[in-house]
């Protein structure tokens, strides 16, 4: 910093050669002798060359508050002509260090048309005055300011020409770091986005330098900025989404791209582990609070329908142990209902409402930062020090499958302590048998039944029994569920409720996928029973042999079916629909369509249905196609099954409730928690897996044994997934998250190899031949049905 005594006398001679008084110029003079500083290779060739010509243009630092395009040519032009860019560089510090002077800067034209010496036009002062009283009132934005003011074209080509030079590059860097603190101070303290609207344009400017990936800002600026930016209040981060919103892919991609790096870049530069947890680092966890912001920009800047929404669901009845989960302190620590997240709110739009994003969501998941994340330490976090901790889990879509599963996982397992510890201690006041589990007993030949009927009589005496852990015992069977007995269980009920036989479902032979059967005769408990298995088979962690349509996925979180949903369910349907929106001939007189549709029940029989009232006599027109099309729609996806999926979300919202599932997973996730993945990898599970035993990875029995599994074809490698594992799907991850473990049962002999699938344990004699392993593992994985005690 200098002072105005540290000017030379030749300064003082020049400004007396131009009439001019030297301290109308000599804030011009310490940007100058103050550059010098910040850039110490950088010399001054021509001082008195570099006055005149300030003078001669009547450019001077002391009177420029903002930028515009055009000035900043106009400086560039000055700067070439006498020989250095002494004068841009002090432009640069003085603008981009000062919070007002580059809110002003940048204005589009209109807005441009009447400053005052400040930068603000009569109009915007009175907006600015009005918003700040209307704020401290009501305290939210209403949603009038969302225009972009900012030239963003013109922001984006000065940065073009002024980035080229290092200098001035290194000047900016210092300038970011210079405002930042004083930014933070405004927004943290006096809210200053609700005294001026336009006080987003200083993120919006600074984000459209292309180089801030660079290790220069990195290291120094970008981290400031973001935790600058993450001070903005709920309605300014609303109104910067909807901002960013308006990007076209490249700018929303590149926006997401800048504050990737920056996680990615700390979390390589650090080492974190549970001594050093990645959620202490203010750099990652303020990249990612900013990186939310631009994911809900995605989300509204993609193809939304938030208006296909299904009704409100059923409360789901309490039981009586409310009161002393009240008593326990259980209610303050874990409330109960889905979490929302408030900027979602605040934008009125969720993730679901997104069918397709114009970047894809993947490209927000961060898989650095996943490797790192004590996934333990985060849900706790995110469940109990919500306020003074943060969590990644309040950033999911940052989160790849394995990672939001995992917690998913630690919630589940918690609920079910929960329950077995009240269920305790209401034995010990009420002198009732402890029962910690849900215990089913049910016969092979009666699975159904007995299934169907012992889970309605909990879920109708006490919901929250649905939410212990589960614990299955077929009749006659001496074997103990450690999991693998549920994982059967699970794979026979959905064997049987989805056979064709039954009607419940209809079966499509081309997608292979299975539909509401809207003119079943089976009773609404039967399908209850199909969303509780469905909600417990995530709460226990067991994989699902289901095909269902996405559209399913996407009603149980919450929205209705439409006509684009039908090329997933209803292919051909959604085939004929499209050519009757796009035929460009007379519908009306071509098609002779009316409003009156028809379909078949289970016996063969056509059913009429009036998409209107008296639908038979209103014809399918080239103005009424798309009602047509969407009423269509709505009813073979919502209407006609009603009744059969209402019973069977209320199944599943019965287990999941208080999960959240609804938060952490976007619905095609939701398919991959109850499916899991068909992509078999062999290799990958040779990779993962264990020994146990005396056998190792060298062992000639093991390599005999991978060689023969590899050339299994896909139905045999279910099998024998299916005999070691008890279900024929990979895990959420892959197969190299399984960890399979194959121990030596014995020396060589005629037994079968046997498995504990409750452990994913492969019991392997020691053959004697790669023939003979291969027939005996053959023998066992075709004929496995049933438990016994080993």
């Amino acid at each position: 910093s200098c002072s105005f005594s540290e000017c030379s006398v030749s300064w003082l001679d020049i400004g007396a050669q131009y009439n001019i008084h030297i301290l109308q110029n000599a804030f011009c003079i310490i940007i100058i002798k103050a550059d010098y500083t910040l850039a110490p290779s950088f010399r001054l060739i021509s001082p008195i060359l570099s006055f005149q010509a300030l003078i001669s243009h009547h450019v001077t630092l002391a009177d420029l508050n903002y930028l515009t395009e055009e000035k900043v040519y106009e400086i560039l032009a000055l700067c070439e002509e006498i020989g250095n860019n002494s004068l841009l560089i002090g432009v640069i510090g003085k603008v981009f260090s000062n919070a007002e002077c580059l809110v002003r800067s940048f204005r589009k034209e209109e807005s441009n048309a009447s400053l005052d010496s400040q930068g603000r036009s009569e109009n915007e002062k009175e907006n600015a005055s009005m918003s700040a009283s209307s704020a401290s009132r009501s305290g939210e934005d209403d949603g009038s300011h969302d225009e972009v003011t900012v030239d963003v074209a013109a922001v984006r080509r000065v940065y073009d020409r002024i980035l080229t030079d290092e200098k001035a590059e290194s000047a900016l860097v210092n300038a970011i770091l210079c405002v930042m603190p004083s930014v933070e101070d405004e927004l943290t303290y006096h809210d200053a986005c609700a005294f001026d609207p336009n006080y987003l344009n200083l993120f919006v400017i600074i984000m459209e330098n292309c180089n801030l990936h660079s290790p220069e800002y990195l290291d120094t600026a970008l981290p400031f900025v973001c935790k600058a930016m993450c001070r903005l209040s709920l309605p300014a981060q609303a109104r910067l989404a909807r901002l960013w919103s308006r990007y076209d892919v490249r700018g929303i991609r590149r926006l997401a791209e800048t504050f990737q790096q920056l996680i990615t870049y700390t979390v390589v530069c650090h080492k974190f582990d549970e001594d050093n947890l990645v959620n202490d680092n203010e750099a990652v966890v303020s990249a990612a609070k900013c990186l939310k912001i631009v994911y809900y920009a995605n989300v509204l800047a993609g193809e939304l329908d938030p208006q296909q929404n299904e009704e409100e669901e059923d409360e789901i009845l309490e039981s009586n142990e409310l009161t002393l989960q009240e008593l326990l302190g259980e209610e303050e620590r874990t409330p109960k209902g889905p979490r929302v997240d408030l900027l979602e709110t605040e934008l009125g739009v969720c993730v679901s409402d997104c069918r397709q994003p114009v970047v894809s969501f993947d490209e927000f998941i961060n898989e650095p930062l996943n490797e790192v994340l004590e996934m333990d330490k985060d849900y706790v976090f995110y469940k109990v020090n919500a306020e003074s901790k943060f969590a990644f889990m309040s950033c999911p879509f940052i989160l790849n499958a394995v990672t939001k599963n995992q917690g998913l996982y630690y919630d589940n397992r918690i609920r079910m302590y929960s329950e077995r510890r009240i269920t305790a201690l209401y034995s010990m006041v009420d002198g009732q048998q402890a029962n910690p589990y849900l215990k089913l007993k049910v016969r092979r030949d009666h699975l159904i039944d007995d299934a169907l009927i012992s889970l309605e009589m909990f879920a109708m005496e006490n919901p929250s029994d649905l939410k212990k852990q589960l614990y299955v015992e077929f009749e006659g069977e001496q074997g103990l569920d450690e999991g693998g007995i549920s994982k059967e269980f699970f794979q026979l009920v959905v064997e049987e409720l989805f056979n064709p036989d039954i009607g419940m479902f209809t079966y499509d032979e081309n997608t292979k996928l299975f539909w509401f059967n809207s003119s079943s005769l089976e009773n609404e408990g039967q399908y209850s029973l199909i969303g509780i298995v469905l909600g417990l088979a995530i709460y226990n962690n067991c994989i699902l042999d289901v095909h269902f349509p996405m559209v399913i996925y996407r009603k149980l979180m919450g929205k209705k079916g439409t006509f684009l949903d039908l090329a997933d369910s209803h292919p051909v349907l959604y085939k004929s629909l499209k050519e009757l929106l796009d035929y460009e001939g007379n519908v009306e007189e071509d098609m002779t369509l009316t409003f009156q549709i028809s379909q078949t029940d289970l016996f063969g029989n056509p059913v009429l249905h009036d998409l209107r009232e008296n639908g038979d006599q209103i014809p399918v027109t080239n103005d009424n196609r798309k009602e047509f099309v969407t009423k269509y729609a709505d009813y073979i996806l919502n209407e006609s099954v009603k009744v059969q999926f209402k019973a069977f979300r209320r199944g599943f919202h019965m287990v999941t409730n208080e999960s959240p599932l609804k938060y952490l997973f976007r619905p095609d996730e939701i398919e991959l928690l109850i499916c899991g993945s068909r992509n078999l990898d062999f290799h990958a599970l040779e990779e993962s897996t264990d020994y146990d035993g005396g056998y190792s990875r060298e062992c000639r029995v093991i390599k005999d044994f991978w060689e023969t599994v590899h050339t299994f074809g896909q139905e045999q490698k279910r099998l024998f997934l299916q005999f070691t594992t008890g279900t024929d799907r990979a895990p959420v991850g892959g197969l190299g998250k399984l960890k399979l473990v194959i121990a030596k049962n014995g020396q060589d002999s005629d037994r079968l190899p046997t498995s504990h699938t409750c452990f994913n344990v492969l019991l392997l004699p020691e053959y004697s031949s790669k023939e003979k392993l291969r027939e005996r593992l053959l023998k066992a994985i075709t004929y496995a049905k049933g438990f016994g005690m080993l």
